[in-house]
């Protein structure tokens, strides 16, 4: 039984030994170890804030440029609205103006076929007229029986 004692029974030396060795390991883990691991997670905390920094500030950045060309577009749609609205103006103004001056140009040539007209018909009414003297001075010469010279047709007539 003595053995069987000794496997379970505790040795004062061996625990204090154990403990020795169990304080010296965390020192000098504590002292070796925990300084730089402490340090990289602090490290890797640190670059991950400042990427989560760096996001936000890209994120507002984004919202910013996203307003800004919103504004732009909104303005440059504006703009094309106001040369369609500018154009439209412009093509009624000119399609008056067209139709004023067609207009002008039809009375024109309507007042200018109307005195032509009426030119023609003073004309004709002329040329009757004479006609019709020439034939009276050859009646009136047949009814006198002889030709009439110009000074016997203006006593004649």
């Amino acid at each position: 039984m003595g053995e069987f004692q000794s496997f379970i029974g505790v040795d004062f030396w061996t625990a204090l030994f154990t403990l020795l060795n169990f304080l010296a390991v965390f020192f000098v883990g504590k002292h070796f170890l925990w300084g730089p691991v402490t340090k990289m997670v602090q490290d890797r905390q640190k670059e991950i804030d400042d990427m989560y920094s760096e996001a936000d500030t890209a994120r507002a950045s984004a919202k910013a440029m996203e307003a800004e060309y919103q504004g732009k577009l909104l303005s440059a749609r504006n703009i094309s609205e106001q040369i369609v609205r500018d154009a439209v103006n412009r093509g009624q103004a000119r399609e008056e103006e067209i139709i004023r001056q067609a207009n002008a140009e039809a009375s024109a040539m309507m007042d200018k076929a109307a005195a032509d007209i009426a030119l023609e018909k003073k004309k004709a009414i002329n040329d009757a007229k004479n006609e019709i003297a020439d034939i009276a001075m050859e009646i009136a010469g047949k009814v006198v029986g002889r030709e009439l010279n110009a000074d016997d047709q203006s006593s004649l007539i």
